[in-house]
């Protein structure tokens, strides 16, 4: 670390370099020097930890800083991207209280944990040296509140300078051509009016981070082109990285590991995807989840076509443009859904990522199926509509209903499809009644997660899977738009269709029948009234209002006169989801995706090197 206080004018113009300290007089920045410091941060290197103590304030001069939060499921998740003359750790230099009432201000915890996501210069400015530029530019201190305000209104939501901009490609072989896949990425960027570039070996080997930041206010997008090989580029490649998409053949066996060694923070906090491409004909070597596990990566995509569908898409998630559908449970009312999906569709809204919980994850994992519109109708009239698929009541050991035929009809229309191999990336809700957690599912069988997620306690047998007791989602996390926020960092649309009235007919448990008195009036398709006491005393504890907050589109059909268990009621609830998003969308533009990019004058493409 090299101290400015005796280097007081040479300090000066890197504190200029910070935009809201440009108008701050000279001799305010001499002060402010003295308290000051500057330092490098490689690539991976914690600036500070979660919990830790702080009494100052940083700014990044150059390269890239990453917030990173602890999930409540343990995981590490990014926050996002901090960026050159950004400031970082500014919340617990305002949270410091004067807890004896003497002036003196006690230290504060860091509420998140800052990593250098690439090599970094960081400006360390004290305290007292802050006060000192507050004194002297009180505007300074509205500046700062202005950007505490943001961040906190921004917390859980997507920000455009959070987004990842520089983007790894790396060709897992030598048949791959790297630089047309590129390409044709860049004119899918171009599409949505923003700029991009491509660097290969030759020019960007070697190069300052000075080089990369040049880049980065130049361009919306930077793509770095790298074979997978253990060389100087790869690891400088793999280092400037904000996000690794590793490029594999579907036809292909990844090694496992799959990459060269390497002190990647992407790497490292797993900020990995990997694309298969697909051609016509095909036979598939390993499974999605064998390529995720050999490479470390979060997401699987799939490329089929070089420059249609699935790169327009790609190129979405790569701008912050794609679209995330999240569906909540809510028994028969879930049909709303389908009806919401038209409309979307209807209207050019493009669905890049979808997830739900209970029965709204199996409407969500149609959609991920690539299905259209006429073929969910026709599956989900068929194993849902047309005869009662809770209809296999038995004397009640671990459930009301056998299960055989939920689990048969999850087999005849998902199959032995795995969630990694489906058109979109997906995930469904369950909750683990071995650690009173939800979890979250994205590998594995499609049919055995969407059966976990829907095994309400007391209706459907609970799946038991590797020693865990899995049931039904929304009994802790029935719209998990806050699952879809990690998932992905583009527009969150969401159709909750959970807060309509729940209410019992108190009728029905007004000296009720016994079970064969039940039957002989209603006979076995019919639920019984337990059904409903059974869905409804699952979830009576979920707030209805949890993630709402978190969607950029809510749809919220209105199905008052739709019951849980009212299987039969396809029609009215599915024209319901249908008006509640159109409602919903009006004045709203989502057809490209949403996001306030940074606009060039052109939608400029550029090749360096």
């Amino acid at each position: 670390m090299l101290m400015f206080a005796a280097m007081a004018e040479q300090f000066g113009p890197s504190l200029k370099s910070i935009p809201f300290l440009r108008e701050v007089p000279r001799r305010a920045l001499r002060a402010a020097g003295r308290e000051a410091k500057w330092f490098s941060l490689p690539a991976g290197t914690p600036l500070f930890l979660h919990g830790e103590m702080s009494d100052s304030i940083y700014f990044v001069i150059s390269g890239s800083l990453g917030a990173f939060r602890n999930s409540p499921d343990g995981r590490t998740e990014l926050v996002g991207h901090i960026r050159p003359g950004e400031p970082v750790g500014e919340m617990a230099l305002f949270l410091a209280q004067d807890e004896n009432g003497d002036g003196e201000l006690e230290d504060a915890p860091h509420t998140n944990s800052v990593y250098a996501l690439r090599d970094s210069e960081i400006l360390r400015l004290s305290r007292t040296g802050f006060e000192r530029l507050i004194k002297a530019e009180p505007e300074i201190l509205e500046a700062m509140i202005r950007i505490i305000l943001l961040r906190l209104k921004q917390a859980g939501r997507r920000s455009e300078r959070a987004e990842p901009r520089v983007f790894t490609l790396i060709a897992t072989s030598p048949t791959i051509d790297l630089k047309l896949r590129g390409r044709a990425l860049q004119a899918s960027l171009a599409k949505l009016g923003l700029t991009s570039c491509l660097v290969e070996e030759d020019e960007g080997d070697h190069k300052p981070a000075s080089y990369f930041d040049d880049l980065e206010r130049r361009f919306d997008i930077v793509i770095l082109l790298t074979p997978i090989r253990d060389s100087s580029w790869y690891r400088l490649a793999s280092r400037q990285a904000d996000r690794i998409w590793v490029l594999g053949r579907a036809d292909a066996r990844p090694s496992n590991p799959l990459m060269p060694e390497n002190d990647s923070p992407a790497r490292a906090f797993k900020l990995i995807d990997v694309v298969l491409l697909h051609h016509n004909i095909e036979r598939r070597a390993a499974s999605p989840d064998e390529w995720r596990e050999a490479s470390g990566a979060s997401r699987i995509f799939h490329w089929c076509d070089m420059a249609g569908e699935d790169c327009d898409r790609l190129a979405r998630v790569m701008a912050g443009r794609s679209v995330g559908l999240v569906l909540s449970g809510g028994g028969a009312r879930a049909y709303a859904h389908i009806g919401a999906i038209r409309a979307l569709r209807e209207k050019g809204v493009p669905i890049d990522f979808a997830g739900g919980s209970s029965m709204g994850a199996v409407v969500a994992a149609c959609v991920a199926m690539g299905w259209d519109d006429d073929e969910i109708e026709w599956r989900i009239r068929k194993a849902f509509v047309d005869s009662n698929p809770l209809g296999d009541w038995t004397l009640p050991v671990v459930g009301m209903v056998r299960g055989k035929r939920v689990d048969a009809r999850l087999k005849e229309h998902f199959g032995e499809a795995e969630i990694g191999e489906l058109d979109r990336p997906f995930f469904c809700i369950s909750t683990n009644l071995t650690d009173g957690a939800f979890r979250v599912h994205r590998t594995g069988l499609l049919r055995r997660a969407l059966r976990a997620s829907i095994s309400l306690p007391g209706i459907l047998p609970p799946l038991v899977d590797d020693g865990e007791v899995l049931v039904d989602g929304a009994v802790l996390n029935n719209f998990p738009c806050d699952v879809m926020r990690d998932f992905h960092r583009g527009a969150l649309v969401g159709c909750d269709v959970a807060r309509a009235p729940q209410g019992l007919a108190a009728d029905e448990f007004r000296e009720p029948k016994g079970f064969f008195g039940w039957v002989f009036e209603h006979g076995f398709s019919n639920p019984p009234p337990i059904a409903g006491l059974l869905m409804r005393s699952a979830t009576v504890n979920t707030d209805p209002n949890e993630g709402r907050d978190l969607a950029d589109l809510l749809i919220v059909p209105q199905l008052e006169d739709v019951e849980l268990r009212d299987w039969k009621a396809y029609d009215r609830a599915v024209e319901a989801g249908y008006e509640a998003a159109l409602t919903a969308l009006e004045g709203k533009d989502l057809a490209a995706g949403t996001g306030e990019a940074v606009k060039r004058p052109t939608a400029e493409l550029m090749e360096v090197g």
